[in-house]
Protein backbone atom coordinates (compact mmCIF):
# COMPACT_ATOMS: atom_id res chain seq x y z
CA UNK A 1 0.00 0.00 0.00
CA UNK A 2 1.33 3.42 -0.69
CA UNK A 3 -0.12 6.89 0.38
CA UNK A 4 0.16 9.72 -2.10
CA UNK A 5 -0.95 13.03 -1.77
CA UNK A 6 -3.09 14.62 -4.89
CA UNK A 7 -2.53 18.40 -4.96
CA UNK A 8 -4.87 20.71 -6.99
CA UNK A 9 -3.77 24.01 -7.83
CA UNK A 10 -6.78 25.91 -9.27
CA UNK A 11 -5.47 26.78 -12.67
CA UNK A 12 -1.59 26.96 -11.89
CA UNK A 13 -0.43 23.44 -12.30
CA UNK A 14 1.52 23.92 -15.00
CA UNK A 15 3.44 26.67 -13.45
CA UNK A 16 4.04 24.51 -10.01
CA UNK A 17 5.26 21.70 -12.01
CA UNK A 18 8.11 23.50 -13.73
CA UNK A 19 8.32 25.24 -10.18
CA UNK A 20 9.35 22.06 -8.87
CA UNK A 21 11.02 20.64 -11.46
CA UNK A 22 13.51 23.38 -11.36
CA UNK A 23 13.78 23.73 -7.47
CA UNK A 24 13.04 19.86 -6.56
CA UNK A 25 14.54 17.85 -9.37
CA UNK A 26 10.94 16.53 -9.65
CA UNK A 27 10.45 14.21 -12.61
CA UNK A 28 7.38 14.19 -14.52
CA UNK A 29 5.95 11.02 -15.22
CA UNK A 30 2.83 11.51 -16.88
CA UNK A 31 0.34 15.00 -17.90
CA UNK A 32 -2.92 14.82 -19.61
CA UNK A 33 -4.80 18.54 -20.01
CA UNK A 34 -8.71 18.25 -19.98
CA UNK A 35 -8.17 19.09 -23.96
CA UNK A 36 -6.32 16.06 -24.29
CA UNK A 37 -8.98 13.85 -22.45
CA UNK A 38 -12.00 12.11 -23.41
CA UNK A 39 -13.97 14.99 -22.06
CA UNK A 40 -12.88 17.50 -24.07
CA UNK A 41 -16.21 17.91 -26.34
CA UNK A 42 -18.04 18.64 -23.24
CA UNK A 43 -16.06 21.13 -21.88
CA UNK A 44 -15.22 24.74 -22.46
CA UNK A 45 -12.15 25.47 -25.34
CA UNK A 46 -10.63 28.07 -22.58
CA UNK A 47 -10.29 24.31 -19.86
CA UNK A 48 -8.33 21.94 -22.50
CA UNK A 49 -5.09 23.48 -21.85
CA UNK A 50 -6.04 23.00 -17.95
CA UNK A 51 -3.82 19.97 -16.54
CA UNK A 52 -6.34 17.12 -15.77
CA UNK A 53 -3.91 14.61 -13.78
CA UNK A 54 0.01 14.94 -13.50
CA UNK A 55 2.09 12.45 -11.51
CA UNK A 56 5.15 13.99 -10.47
CA UNK A 57 8.48 12.13 -8.65
CA UNK A 58 10.78 14.09 -5.87
CA UNK A 59 13.02 11.44 -4.59
CA UNK A 60 10.96 8.37 -4.19
CA UNK A 61 7.77 9.80 -3.44
CA UNK A 62 5.25 10.25 -6.10
CA UNK A 63 2.93 12.83 -6.26
CA UNK A 64 -0.01 13.63 -7.90
CA UNK A 65 -1.39 16.78 -9.24
CA UNK A 66 -4.05 18.67 -11.18
CA UNK A 67 -6.18 21.84 -12.08
CA UNK A 68 -8.93 20.42 -10.82
CA UNK A 69 -12.35 20.02 -12.50
CA UNK A 70 -13.66 23.45 -14.45
CA UNK A 71 -16.28 24.75 -13.13
CA UNK A 72 -15.99 23.32 -9.76
CA UNK A 73 -14.08 24.73 -6.54
CA UNK A 74 -10.60 23.00 -6.10
CA UNK A 75 -10.26 22.04 -2.41
CA UNK A 76 -7.99 24.23 -0.02
CA UNK A 77 -4.77 22.45 0.88
CA UNK A 78 -5.24 22.60 4.53
CA UNK A 79 -4.59 20.76 7.37
CA UNK A 80 -1.40 18.88 5.99
CA UNK A 81 2.50 19.30 4.83
CA UNK A 82 4.36 18.00 2.10
CA UNK A 83 7.79 16.90 4.33
CA UNK A 84 11.26 16.83 2.72
CA UNK A 85 13.83 15.08 4.78
CA UNK A 86 17.66 15.78 4.15
CA UNK A 87 21.07 15.40 5.74
CA UNK A 88 22.33 19.05 4.36
CA UNK A 89 21.54 21.79 6.45
CA UNK A 90 22.78 24.05 3.70
CA UNK A 91 20.45 22.20 1.03
CA UNK A 92 17.61 22.01 3.36
CA UNK A 93 18.50 26.00 4.34
CA UNK A 94 18.24 26.76 0.25
CA UNK A 95 14.99 25.01 -0.47
CA UNK A 96 13.64 26.50 2.05
CA UNK A 97 14.16 29.79 0.58
CA UNK A 98 13.52 29.11 -2.44
CA UNK A 99 10.05 27.42 -1.14
CA UNK A 100 9.27 30.86 0.73
CA UNK A 101 10.05 33.62 -2.51
CA UNK A 102 6.36 34.61 -3.11
CA UNK A 103 4.83 31.99 -0.04
CA UNK A 104 4.44 32.54 3.87
CA UNK A 105 6.94 31.45 6.07
CA UNK A 106 4.86 30.02 8.74
CA UNK A 107 7.96 28.87 10.86
CA UNK A 108 11.67 29.81 10.02
CA UNK A 109 14.30 27.42 9.03
CA UNK A 110 16.60 27.15 12.12
CA UNK A 111 17.43 24.95 14.68
CA UNK A 112 15.20 23.05 16.94
CA UNK A 113 15.38 20.42 20.18
CA UNK A 114 14.85 17.74 16.92
CA UNK A 115 16.89 18.39 14.33
CA UNK A 116 19.67 20.60 12.93
CA UNK A 117 17.32 22.87 10.96
CA UNK A 118 13.63 22.96 10.31
CA UNK A 119 11.38 25.50 9.10
CA UNK A 120 7.91 25.68 7.58
CA UNK A 121 6.39 27.08 4.61
CA UNK A 122 3.90 27.88 2.39
CA UNK A 123 5.40 28.11 -0.94
CA UNK A 124 3.35 30.64 -3.47
CA UNK A 125 0.97 28.09 -5.06
CA UNK A 126 -0.82 27.05 -1.47
CA UNK A 127 1.00 24.07 -0.68
CA UNK A 128 2.12 23.75 2.76
CA UNK A 129 6.34 22.09 3.20
CA UNK A 130 8.35 21.58 5.89
CA UNK A 131 12.08 21.12 5.75
CA UNK A 132 13.69 18.64 8.13
CA UNK A 133 17.68 17.87 8.75
CA UNK A 134 18.69 15.78 10.55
Amino acid sequence: MQVQPYLFFNGQCAQALAFYQQLLGARLNFKQTFGESPMAADLPAESHGLIMHANFSVGDSQIMASDGMPGQTCPEMQGCALTIGLNNLAKGEQLFNALAEGGKICMPFEKTFWARGFGNVTDRFGVNWMINVE
